[in-house]
């Protein structure tokens, strides 16, 4: 009886050149379609069923947060801005997109933590468990959309055409969401307190760009705007929606090309890394 013997050695790959990582990256990826699935269904299943409320936790968090809003709003406390649509419309939108990126990044960052000892009894790829995590994000998106979508009915205004886009101007925040979880998933895997700490700083980065508020024309917070990729990849899709283009388009652009550069920077990062990380958990 003959086989192949596969030798493995360390570095493998840059001795190969970097091009040939990417082709073994997409391989690795399309043989394991099935597997990043079963991952998923895994992870929602567990998530939506030890939960009693289960998956109505998609709508009621950011409905919490635009209530605040409004609070904070009419008491004088903070201003919202001028806002062209009904507030619930805006927030809730952005609330949406903007969970794509939160949930995704605090999904992913457990992403190896969370399968214990699975990753180092079990040879299979580890990206595809990151990219399964992500599917959290994008079913709790969907969740808040048909939230959005009744609100457009209640307050009868329908939506622009443009929102047929959507889809394809959602791909840069997840495509940088889906970077930064792979370098995320390392680094926790590696120090525990990164994910504690992801929770605190999705908030105060939540706060400090404006998916609940208009975007600030004066002060520092106006001039953090403007050099804030996640406010661009945000807004656009919101803009689409709500007006039918995009009103900062060469932002957006720049935000784009950024999380595209994370993300293959990212990807090959996790690539090169993944076997010794988890050895390590």
């Amino acid at each position: 009886m003959t086989g192949s013997i596969t030798t493995y050695e360390p570095d493998n790959c840059l001795k190969k050149g970097y091009l040939s990582i990417f082709s073994e990256i997409f391989n690795e990826l399309r043989k394991n379609t099935w597997l990043t699935y079963q991952l998923f269904k895994r992870n929602f299943l567990t998530i939506y069923k030890q939960s009693f409320i289960g998956i109505l936790w998609a709508v009621i968090i950011p409905l919490i947060a635009v209530g605040t809003f409004i609070v904070l709003n009419r008491s004088g406390i903070f201003s919202i801005g001028s806002i062209d649509v009904p507030y619930p419309i805006y927030a809730i939108l952005g609330m949406a997109f903007w969970q794509i990126f939160s949930t995704g990044i605090i999904a992913s960052s457990n992403s190896l933590v969370s399968a214990g000892s699975m990753i180092t009894k079990i040879n299979f790829s580890k990206k595809s468990l990151v990219i399964a995590s992500m599917g959290q994000s994008i079913v709790s998106f969907l969740i808040q959309f048909v939230l959005v979508c009744i609100l457009f009915v209640v307050y009868a205004i329908p939506p622009s055409v443009a929102i047929l886009l959507v889809p394809v101007v959602m791909i840069p925040i997840m495509l940088l969401t889906l970077g930064l979880g792979f370098i995320l998933a390392i680094l926790n895997g590696v120090v525990r307190d990164v994910g504690n700490m992801l929770s605190v700083l999705m908030t105060f980065f939540m706060f400090l760009t404006p998916v609940l508020y208009a975007k600030p024309t004066t002060g520092i917070l106006a001039v953090v705007t403007n050099y804030n990729p996640l406010y661009y990849l945000v807004s656009a899709p919101r803009d689409l929606i709500l007006k039918g283009t995009i009103t900062e388009l060469n932002g957006f652009l720049a935000a784009s090309i950024i999380s595209v550069i994370v993300f293959v920077i990212c990807l090959v990062v996790f690539h090169l890394t993944e076997t010794r990380v988890a050895e390590r958990i």
